[in-house]
């Protein structure tokens, strides 16, 4: 039996090895339980693809990020088995991976149940004991239809092989250039217990260390509307049963902070249906927390020489096929609304093509650039059903939009001083863990040149090196107009939101015809840089939320004090005090309601108000108030001087208390 020579790689390190022919990526790793599949040439493999002469082997173990997303879809399999071994009626759709978890669509007659999904768990639990294995086969178009003659969803993605994508899960499938299907089979006698259409990999057994269903959802097929309704079950997997404990840990306190259930329980703000979905109203403490962040953020803008600017709601669909938007963007926006004897109008879906128009309106000189604009704008996109969430992906909401206009020598500089306002500004409303992402051209969707493209690239990536922090490549994810920096900052537990972007685009002031007159008396293009800093205040609005879990601090709370009266005839003296504060500018109410003290307490703390004012009858006599914070300490007797200063302090400083 003749040899072949293959090479480990397990970074930083590299072994050259000699193997028999025929053997398996299994064979390299003997005893390593951790291992589950391999990347063999760059590809990932199941651990039973035999080895060939020159192949460089890397072992993909269960915890790592590779190793994760063949655990998860194995499990989908796995619960698609159990499934159809329930409801022998389902039709099988797509079961991908995703972000700490996975699913899989079912065509069924009925939406599934909590009680359904415990019986699927149950039975998931007997597969992953029978311990089956996953045995991949390549088949020809033609076998595979003939084999998935009864399952409709599958014979239309077989029409789709080598050109799947991953926007529906498809990719996972037939996504790559020949079909294959893997077999359940029994570890004893071999024999099929169940089959799937699948790219692969997989684990090589259906010993799964942890998992859990979470729910179930209506989905439509290949996320269309016009296709049919699926039922979706939703679950996850995890190396160990303690990372399945700590992912559960972490969903309860997510759920905890969820910005939807805190809008409610703290009257901020509501999506009513009559409205419709994704549009929110903001209610009066709602709207005293997001003027306090506008205010804030208009400010900061000022100092830092914007000028503010505002444009309307809707414009002729001209003024977006000139921008390229009607173009590239269509979908994601409102249907037209004919008006003026047939002429679309159009609900616009950002504020650039205008700003522009403000600065076209009238001859620039090379003296006013740097020229920013800035707007608290609202814009409209319609997002599908399925991904509206809340404030955090809705179809109405205002972009603290910017769009600085400099010329080419001004480009690097405007660059870096923007970049160094977001991320300080951003610091100043208590997010301070932050890395960035550069988002580079997608060779499918994009206007201009390569050479201008590069030339923006380059320039964004140089003021993002100079900021000291992480820089992780986002390829193929910019605009189609421009490059862009992304600011990701993770919140109080953890979790990663994308907030500021920074777009550097040479397209639209070609695309507008954009001058100024430079100093020699010539006419010059200028560069755009298109500067979102909250991304849009709805949004940011929840991050905050659940950032502080609705304890915001002094400088946002809606409330920032409230004083307790134990009797009666204590109200009037924390009125007075009340007014004292109010003529500083705080917000500062008096809980005068019929409860007892202990039961304004308990409410107050419910609304997490930062400071409670209680005050009795010594308090009285001797011009103090009891300081109660809201982590349950007590401050007693503080002059009531002391006391407004305190709070004064607290919100000047923003401080969290």
């Amino acid at each position: 039996m003749s040899d072949v020579r293959v090479i480990i790689s397990r970074e930083p390190d590299r072994e050259e090895r000699v193997v028999t022919t025929g053997t398996t990526a299994a064979e390299l790793f003997p005893g390593e339980r951790a291992v589950i599949a391999a990347r063999v040439g760059g590809e990932l493999k199941d651990l039973a693809h035999v080895l060939a002469d020159g192949d460089e082997v890397e072992p993909v173990a269960i915890d790592s990020a590779d190793g994760l997303s063949i655990l998860r879809h194995s499990t989908a399999h796995i619960m698609a088995q159990a499934v159809q071994e329930i409801f022998p009626e389902a039709k099988l759709g797509i079961g991908p991976p995703v972000k700490d978890g996975f699913y899989y669509d079912f065509d069924v007659a009925k939406p599934f149940t909590p009680e359904d999904l415990k019986a699927v768990e149950k039975k998931m639990t007997e597969i992953i004991k029978r311990g089956q294995k996953f045995s991949r086969r390549a088949v020809t178009d033609e076998a595979a239809r003939e084999e998935l003659a009864n399952e409709p969803y599958k014979l239309e993605l077989i029409g789709l092989k080598g050109g799947a994508t991953s926007d529906d899960g498809a990719d996972v499938e037939v996504g790559g250039a020949e079909l294959t299907i893997y077999d359940n089979l029994d570890p004893k006698s071999g024999e099929l217990c169940w089959k799937d259409l699948c790219r692969g990999p997989h684990l090589p057994s259906t010993r799964i260390p942890a998992f859990k269903l979470m729910r179930s959802a209506a989905a439509y097929w290949r996320g269309s509307e016009k296709n049919p309704m699926l039922q979706r079950i939703y679950g996850t997997a995890w190396a160990t049963k303690d990372d399945l404990k700590a992912h559960l840990d972490f969903l309860e306190e997510a759920a905890k902070r969820d910005h939807r259930k805190l809008g409610n329980e703290l009257d901020l703000f509501s999506i009513p249906d009559e409205i419709g979905s994704g549009l929110a109203v903001f209610h009066p403490k709602g709207g005293i927390m997001r003027r306090a962040m506008e205010d804030y953020s208009r400010k900061r803008h000022e100092e830092a020489d914007y000028e503010f600017v505002y444009t309307p709601h809707a414009t002729k669909g001209a003024l977006f096929e000139k921008s390229g938007h009607l173009d590239w963007y269509a979908d994601g926006m409102y249907p037209p609304m004919q008006l003026d004897e047939g002429v679309d109008y159009y609900l616009k879906p950002m504020n650039c093509p205008m700003h522009n128009l403000i600065f076209d309106a009238r001859g620039r000189s090379y003296r006013e650039l740097p020229l920013r604009l800035f707007e608290f704008g609202t814009v409209y996109r319609y997002e599908k059903s399925g991904v509206v969430h809340g404030l955090t992906r809705a179809r109405g909401f205002t972009q603290d939009d910017a769009h600085i206009y400099c010329t080419r020598e001004q480009m690097a500089e405007e660059l870096d001083s923007t970049l160094t306002f977001v991320l300080d500004l951003l610091r100043d409303y208590g997010l301070t863990d932050f890395y960035l992402e550069l988002s580079t051209k997608d060779e499918t969707k994009f206007v201009g040149s390569d050479e201008a493209w590069e030339e923006a690239t380059e320039t964004l990536r140089k003021a993002a090196e100079k900021q000291g922090l992480p820089l992780t490549p986002d390829p193929g994810g910019a605009a189609f107009y421009g490059p862009k920096i992304s600011v990701q900052a993770r919140d109080a537990i953890g979790r990663t939101w994308q907030m500021s972007t920074i777009q550097l685009d040479f397209n639209l002031p070609e695309r507008f015809d954009l001058e100024y007159t430079a100093a020699d008396g010539s006419r010059q293009r200028p560069v755009m840089i298109h500067r979102a800093l909250f991304g849009s205040i709805e949004r940011f609005f929840a991050v905050l939320l659940e950032h502080y879990a609705g304890a915001m601090p002094p400088w946002l709370s809606p409330v920032q004090a409230v004083g307790i009266p134990i009797g009666d005839a204590h109200v009037s003296y924390l009125q007075e005090f009340a007014a004292e504060a109010k003529a500083k500018g705080l917000r500062v109410d008096v809980d005068a309601s019929n409860d007892r003290m202990q039961k304004k307490i308990r409410n107050n703390q419910r609304l997490k108000v930062p400071f409670m004012l209680i005050v009795g009858d010594e308090d009285m006599a001797a011009g103090t108030v009891s300081f109660r914070y809201r982590n349950g300490e007590q401050k007693n007797g503080v002059p009531r001087d002391e006391a407004l200063a305190e709070i004064v302090d607290a919100v000047e400083r923003r401080i969290q208390v």
